[in-house]
């Protein structure tokens, strides 16, 4: 197993999740487990949670990236975990309308040893009302 693989298996740890490795990309994907109805209608796929890493240089720096869906009433205490973290929040919006209860979208970046920010994410995971699953 080479260094990437192994940081990535090391990232999917600490975000409890299940590793993927394709094009150079680490990314482990997981979901929130709450019910939520679109237009009416029972969904699970409008729920993920992906964390994924990239483009990692000499020194272990990498692009890192983030994308999750949250709960209005969860958005005030996860914004502000990743905020004091450092972290970047590129966006925060809405994917689908007439969802109940109303989600939210939060995108968060950061140039940073993958590790690194695996670990600030499972912090801030630990502000939602449910930690995200595989």
């Amino acid at each position: 197993m080479n260094n990437f693989e192994s940081i990535c298996e090391q990232f999917a740890q600490i975000l409890k999740g299940k590793s993927n490795v394709e094009q150079g990309s680490c990314s482990v994907s997981l979901h929130r487990n709450f019910q939520v109805l679109v237009q009416g209608y029972q969904s699970s796929s409008v729920v993920p949670a992906g964390v994924l890493f990239e483009s990692m240089d000499q020194s272990g720096n990498a692009l890192n990236l983030a994308e999750i869906a949250v709960l209005q009433e969860e958005i005030p205490g996860f914004m502000y975990s990743l905020i004091q973290q450092g972290l970047i929040v590129s966006a925060l919006h809405n994917h689908w309308i007439y969802t109940d209860p109303l989600i939210m979208y939060v995108h968060i970046q950061s140039v940073e040893p993958p590790l690194n920010f695996a670990k600030k994410m499972a912090l801030a995971f630990s502000f939602l009302r449910s930690y995200p699953v595989a």
